[in-house]
């Protein structure tokens, strides 16, 4: 099964999340799916170790999903394997003063991914046209622009040299509420929980249309949206998996030639031992 295909937005296709499963669980038994998890994780460490090494490409991937979706352990699980030489993980806040004074991509744009680096988005420039248009921090007039400049944004990163892969976690009500309870019960969570996080639930519907919005705005041919089943943690970290190892993969990526002769470089390192 094909998870980087099955889950991608068609180019052109009006998103309605409710016609998307928050449940899929593929029809695969779950030690497959866990196995072929660990085996994804291992690829991509030896995809994003040629990556850094031939120091020509670079990846964008955006994560974007409602509170308690599981962004953090998506990234720990995926990504858990890889040198953190060549990985930059940035989560983008309630904008501060000094960005507010600037252009809205301003604060975004110095942390996109060097050559030869892959840059993780938890959450991202795409929070400029869901909070700042659900809570009213900007007006309708300004945030209905943005999508223009995000596609813009976008194709100029592509056209640097770097893939974009955008992931939506797509997690039910009902699995939210849950996972907000485990946050309030368990003492080991209890840190996570933020009284803002009953106002974002509050909103519910409202965000609902405006990541349909962003999706189906936002879904171009060099940057397409993905749509994940979040609620079975084991189904979503596999899921991702998938589609960060086809995205790596078909960068094709490869070992670059050596600077010396190994082994003229070898008889020198021979003879330096000798002395």
């Amino acid at each position: 099964m094909d998870a980087s295909t099955k889950y991608r937005v068609g180019i052109g296709e009006r998103v309605d999340l409710s016609h998307w499963k928050t449940d899929d669980a593929g029809g695969v038994e779950r030690a497959k799916i866990e196995a072929r998890t660990e085996e994804n994780t291992m690829i991509i460490a030896d995809l994003q170790h040629k990556l850094y090494a031939q120091h020509e490409r670079s990846v964008l991937i955006v994560l974007q999903a409602m509170d308690a979706a599981g962004k953090d352990s998506t990234i720990r699980r995926v990504f858990g394997r890889v040198n953190p030489q060549g990985v930059q993980v940035k989560s983008f806040k309630r904008p501060t003063e000094d960005e507010l004074a600037h252009d809205f991509l301003w604060r975004v744009h110095m942390h996109t991914p060097r050559r030869g680096h892959i840059a993780l988005f938890n959450r991202s420039h795409y929070e400029d046209v869901l909070v700042a248009r659900v809570d009213g921090i900007v007006p309708e007039k300004r945030w209905r622009k943005r999508y223009e400049s995000i596609n813009g944004f976008e194709q100029a990163l592509i056209n640097g040299g770097t893939e974009i892969v955008k992931i939506y976690l797509h997690l039910s009500k009902d699995r939210q509420r849950e996972k907000l309870e485990e946050r309030l019960t368990d003492p080991t969570k209890n840190w996570k929980f933020e009284a803002g996080d009953l106002e974002t639930r509050q909103k519910w519907d409202a965000y609902m249309r405006a990541y349909e919005d962003a999706i189906s705005i936002c879904n171009t041919d060099h940057a397409q949206w993905h749509i994940v089943p979040t609620d079975r943690k084991w189904y979503r970290v596999w899921a991702v998996s998938e589609i960060v190892r086809a995205t790596l993969e078909g960068l094709e990526q490869r070992f670059p030639e050596p600077k010396l002769d190994p082994l003229a470089a070898m008889r020198l390192l021979e003879q330096m031992n000798g002395e």
